[in-house]
């Protein structure tokens, strides 16, 4: 597997928990009790990581097309 395949799937998977981590706060909020003020800052560091590998490959086909030079 490549660099890019690999981003890729490192991207899926941290979407994965933090949508897990997301929820489980909501649901917490919905049953009634207030979670810990440190589980706030759990999605955080997902999604620091979510917005690097989504601004990498946002970044891609335009590195891409100025490698190739122009007319491509």
């Amino acid at each position: 597997m490549g660099g890019n395949t690999w981003i890729r799937q490192i991207h899926r998977w941290v979407s994965i928990i933090f949508v897990v981590v997301v929820t489980a706060i909501f649901i917490t909020l919905g049953v009634g009790a207030e979670p810990a003020p440190w589980a706030y800052f759990l999605p955080l560091f997902p999604l620091a990581l979510l917005t690097l590998s989504g601004l990498y490959m946002f970044v891609l086909p335009y590195a891409a097309r100025w490698r190739a030079g122009p007319g491509a």
